[in-house]
């Protein structure tokens, strides 16, 4: 049986140039989607799949991503005597438990393999989950939960796949897939960014990872891919052959949050489950449709 997953690194030391002005004074992983920011839904999907030790991998101007998942007892206080109980029981809880989240700098932005090395020295020796919030995936199960589920049989390295059109293929890591069983599918190989004419497949890997701790060692050679960026992708291909290593084809609608259309088409999305909005914002819809 392989290890439990426990711990999960959250990269959130991108500019988020994308969401300019925007994101000059606040981090792009603050931007709220109805009315939690990104950065908590991932939290709240990694500890959906049990995971007990969060490691965010920051850079400069992110305190406020700290100070979202601290007590703020003046709030508090100034919520329980205002007897606003709503409120108060949307903050409760948030506060992640003490001794349990670290924050390191990513003193440079040498991309997403380079922010993930970064954690090296807090994961160990035991397989790390990596969430990327600018993908949100809405479900039933909670994406990590159901790779959790999944990893507990196969072990190995995990990886969240799923079928792109061929001519976005130069936007993401393509796999060369092998064997599938049910929503498993082996990776035979891994390549970032293929042009369409090159790529091996449509599968394309989406912000979830269930990673093994060999992978940091590969990272630490610092070697430069596509981009002159340190490519995940990379190390993980390095990695093919060294154990099990699949793809998951999740259950559930992914919104790449890190393109303006697909984070509004999220907040439509997710405004329209909210128990408290979704018919007012139905209603919304129809009528601009219709104008």
């Amino acid at each position: 049986m392989s290890k439990r997953v426990r711990k999960a690194i959250f990269p959130v030391g991108g500019l988020g140039v994308r969401f300019l002005p925007a994101t000059k004074s606040v981090p792009k992983e603050m931007l709220p989607v109805v009315d939690k920011p990104l950065i908590q839904y991932a939290v709240e999907e990694a500890r959906a799949a049990g995971i007990e030790d969060f490691i965010f991998v920051t850079g400069r101007g992110k305190s406020a991503i700290e100070d979202h998942f601290d007590r703020a007892p003046e709030l508090e206080r100034e919520l329980r005597d205002r007897n606003k109980r709503g409120q108060l029981a949307a903050i409760d809880g948030l506060a992640l438990e003490p001794g349990r989240f670290s924050y390191v700098r990513q003193q440079e932005p040498l991309g997403l393999g380079h922010a993930v090395w970064c954690a090296h020295a807090l994961v160990g020796d035991e397989p790390v989950a990596v969430l990327l919030c600018d993908d949100m995936i809405l479900g039933e199960t909670p994406c990590l939960k159901q790779m959790v589920d999944a990893h507990e049989r196969t072990g190995g390295n995990m990886i969240a796949v799923m079928d792109v059109a061929r001519e976005h293929t130069k936007l993401y890591g393509i796999l060369t897939p092998g064997r599938e069983d049910g929503r498993l599918v082996e990776v035979k190989g891994l390549v970032e960014k293929p042009e369409p004419a090159k790529a091996a497949s449509t599968l394309a890997i989406i912000g979830r990872y269930i990673l093994q701790p060999k992978v940091f060692p590969l990272l630490g050679r610092h070697q430069r891919g596509a981009g002159n960026e340190i490519q995940l992708t990379d190390a993980l291909a390095a990695m093919i052959g060294d154990g099990p290593f699949h793809g998951y084809r999740f259950e559930g609608t992914r919104f790449d949050c890190g393109d303006k259309a697909g984070f509004i088409e999220a907040n439509v999305a997710y405004a329209l489950r909210h128990p408290e909005i979704g018919r007012k914002v139905a209603a919304a819809l129809g009528r601009l449709a219709v104008d």
